[in-house]
Parts: structure tokens; sequence; C-alpha cells
């Protein structure tokens, strides 16, 4: 990173798309600017998997979003994530949960979904094993770090990772696969940054000190708002949803404990 001051990230206001054509615009505009970021620190772009998020939209504009390429999508809800596999079963799109897991809805995880990137307590880990180990599957984790220290957000601290992970084999059912955070929600990119820095550092001390505690290593970081920033500092997969779907009227506070920047 140079010194000079950064300027503040952008206000936007993404249209919604009700087309294929649209939807795979959007996508492009997108992958391009997650190209760009990637190769603006010598990053090979083909390591970063963008994961569209579709909370929120209608089932049917869904549909035309998987006709234009998005094949994962993933969801904050449970209830919501669950409703759509069943509806959309006949797509074939693999469920990315993507928000806090109330224990009493991890049968349902267990069931349809191929990845849950918010693991933060042991509780919705012995749940989820139990329930995968009884349905004989087994389910790619990421492990989410509360990287801004807010209080009222979900996510380990730092300093109670590295124990975290060391339980993790307990649950052999659950892959991990690396890291998620969510930045703090700021027009700030030097502050946001900071949460994307400390996430690609504890991934790294981590390696160093035990390699499988992390499994592939990967960084799940970055929204619409910030997932350029996210690909700067390391991120390997973005989440990002307004910039694919358009801008939501349901407010924040809908799906996270407080006002965080939506994907």
């Amino acid at each position: 990173m140079s010194n000079q001051v950064e300027p503040e990230l952008p206000i936007h206001d993404f249209p919604t798309a009700t087309s294929v054509a649209e939807f795979e615009r959007n996508i492009h505009d997108v992958r391009a600017k997650i190209d760009a970021a990637a190769r603006s620190v010598d990053r090979d772009p083909a390591d970063v998997r963008l994961l569209p998020v579709s909370k929120t939209v209608p089932e049917d504009r869904v549909r035309l979003a998987v006709a234009a390429g998005c094949h994962q999508l993933g969801e904050n809800k449970v209830q919501e994530a669950k409703r759509k596999s069943e509806n959309l079963a006949d797509l074939g799109v693999e469920w990315s949960v993507i928000g806090h897991l109330q224990t009493n809805k991890a049968r349902d995880v267990a069931a349809f979904a191929s990845e849950f990137q918010a693991l933060d307590n042991l509780r919705a880990a012995a749940a989820l094993d139990r329930r995968l180990q009884a349905a004989g599957r087994s389910l790619d984790v990421y492990v989410q770090v509360n990287t801004s220290a807010e209080p009222q957000k979900y996510g380990l601290p730092p300093e109670e990772l590295e124990a975290f992970l060391r339980e993790m084999p307990n649950f052999q059912s659950l892959q991990v696969r690396g890291l998620m955070t969510l930045a703090i929600f700021s027009s700030d990119i030097p502050r946001v940054r900071t949460c994307f820095t400390l996430l690609r550092t504890l991934r790294d001390q981590l390696r160093d000190t035990d390699p499988e505690l992390v499994g592939d290593g990967g960084l799940s970081m970055g929204m619409s708002g910030d997932y350029e920033v996210a690909i700067e500092e390391g991120a390997t997969c973005v989440r990002v949803g307004q910039a694919i779907f358009g801008a939501r009227q349901v407010p924040d506070s809908h799906y996270w404990p407080s006002a965080f920047p939506e994907a």
C-alpha cells in the first residue's frame, strides 16, 4: 500500500436487473472490476470467486440470474434459502448460507447447503455436525471473525480464533475452507481496509503456526460497496448482491443485528 491518502468509497445507486441481458451486463461489469482489482496487486483474477447474493430477490428474478450464469448463490436467512432451494431445485443451484445460524436451523442447512460461511460458535458447529453425520454429508465452512470490533456484530474476536479452530477436528463433517468477515460500514477506505488486512494477517499467522487449521486458507470478504478493496487485501471470495441484482428495499436491520453493509 502507498502512503497516499485514499479516497472514500463511492456511494452506489444500483439499478434493478429485470432481464437476462441486464444480469449478464451486471455480472460482466462486476467481474471486470474483480479482474482489475486483482491485477492491480499482481494477483491472478481466477483466484477470486464471485458469490452472487440473492437475499430478498424474488424467485422469478433469481431464475433470470441463473440463466445469465449464476450457478452458486448466497443467502443470509436459512428459511429464505431453504424455500428457494426447494422451489428452484430444477436449476441445479448450489446454495451458500452466509448469515448467522441459530442451532434450531442446523437441520435445514445440513439438508440443502453446499457451504456455510458464518460459523462462529461451537454450539452451531456441534449441531451442524450431528445433522450432517445423520445425513451422510459433509459441509464446507468458513469461520467468521469480527475484525471491526463492533460489539453488536457476529463473529469471533480475533484473539479467540486459534482456539476455536483447534476444536474443529472434533466435528468431522465440517471442512474448514478459510475465514470470513464483514468490514465496518463506512465510506472511509482506510478503515474498511483495516478489517480486510486483519483477516489476511490472521490467516497468514495461522498458516505459519499450523496450516491445517485454516484448510485452503480462503478469505471471504468484500461486498458490493467494498469488494475491490477486499481483493486488494487478498479476498478469495467476494459476496456481491446489489451490484448484480439491484438495490434492496429491505433495510439492513432485517438481516444484521445493526446497520451493516449490504452484500
